[in-house]
């Protein structure tokens, strides 16, 4: 008996393996999509440090200007808060007036800090050249508040951070700069 052995694959090409210009189309697919993910990678560490990082510091900073503000007396007129630990005197305290604008700061309700968040001398009313928080504050009568012997019962304080400039792709810092802004209101309760 005798066998015959029959080779199906006569008339077809053997597809054992692929081809270098399969592989280079496919590696430039592969390249063309990764740079895409690169480029939202990028964005996405950009926004992290601006509205992430930058901005809790600003709100960080922010809290500890509004905390040293509400640790007056409601009547203090005198303390220099742009100084920290607050002074005695050489300052305005709570009195009325100021500004909750980082843009427009007013003399004696503004102070600035270092990129690690230490407190910076202003000297001659002029900002350090090294700052990068100012914290500005406004304080304000309430409107319709009941006056007692002269004094307004009720004080809105503001006080705002901002980022001196943000981070950008460019590695410019042209980013959009951060801030965070907080109020509170003080009342005077007489004796």
């Amino acid at each position: 008996m005798t066998t015959r052995f029959i080779n199906r694959a006569v008339g077809r090409r053997s597809q054992a393996g692929t081809s270098l210009i399969e592989v280079s189309i496919a590696l430039a697919i592969l390249l063309t999509v990764s740079v895409g993910i690169m480029a939202l990678f990028a964005a996405s560490l950009i926004t992290t440090e601006n509205q992430g990082h930058l901005a809790a510091r600003a709100a960080e900073y922010a809290q500890d200007k509004m905390e040293q503000l509400i640790s007056l007396a409601y009547t203090d007129s005198g303390s220099n808060t742009a100084t920290f630990p607050t002074s005695d005197s050489g300052g305005t305290g709570l009195t009325v007036g100021g500004s909750a604008d980082p843009n427009a700061p007013a003399t004696g309700y503004v102070d600035y800090l270092d990129i690690s968040g230490n407190p910076l001398a202003i000297v001659g009313g002029v900002a350090p050249a090294n700052w990068y928080y100012i914290r500005v504050w406004q304080v304000s009568n309430v409107a319709g508040a009941p006056v007692f012997g002269g004094i307004t019962t009720l004080k809105q304080v503001t006080a705002t951070t901002k980022v001196r400039h943000g981070v950008s792709g460019d590695g410019g810092g042209a980013g959009v700069a951060p801030q965070a802004s907080m109020s509170i209101l003080l009342t005077h309760t007489m004796p």
